[in-house]
């Protein structure tokens, strides 16, 4: 679990999270993050999430919002809520680094799952744009079903095709979730937050 002051950074999408409320201290239920975004840096991909909520507040810069169909770009003192099941992307829409402070309700697992991508871009097993191979993306969605839902591809070819390839995935050695990633130091502590 992440405590508070450590430092993750995913070195394909551009983002840096600082840990403003660790989930150790909430028990998984609650995570605060500060999220610093380069210029050109976005998540990884449009997606929603079945049972948890994510606020953002923008806190410097220009964020762009794809929410359920309608792109916005919301500058400094907005506040966005994404209800569970409610699909959404995210970018920096600015020339300059973006802040954002992001509540996650539960975490725990959202927490699992993002140390998992995260892990895997700093090892240089995802795209150009923070996914993984197709294999990895079987067994990762499999695994964190009850977290993140991708939209693409469609949740009909996921139902269908990821469990005739998740076989082939775990033969090839590739796994839902990375012990590693999970047990991985953060890549800095900040020594004091206000």
């Amino acid at each position: 679990m992440t405590k508070r002051g450590e430092i993750y950074e995913n070195p394909v999408t551009g983002e840096r999270a600082l840990i403003r409320e660790g989930s150790e201290e909430h028990h998984g239920a609650r995570l605060v993050v500060d999220l610093f975004l380069r210029p050109g840096a976005r998540v990884a991909a449009p997606h929603y999430h079945p049972g948890l909520s994510e606020s953002f507040t923008v806190v410097s810069g220009r964020v762009g919002l794809l929410i359920d169909g309608r792109q916005s770009v919301a500058t400094p003192g907005a506040r966005v809520v994404v209800a569970p099941g409610v699909v959404h992307d995210w970018w920096n829409a600015g020339g300059r680094e973006a802040m954002v402070r992001v509540v996650i309700e539960p975490a725990a697992r959202f927490e699992a799952m993002i140390l998992n991508l995260f892990g895997l871009a700093q090892d240089g097993k995802t795209d150009a744009r923070g996914m993984p191979s197709l294999l990895q993306l079987v067994l990762l969605a499999q695994e964190f079903d009850d977290v993140i839902r991708f939209i693409r591809p469609s949740r009909w070819v996921q139902r269908l095709l990821f469990p005739l390839l998740a076989p082939f995935a775990r033969w090839r050695g590739y796994r839902g979730c990375y012990p590693k990633y999970l047990m991985r130091l953060p890549s800095a502590v900040a020594l004091a937050q206000d």
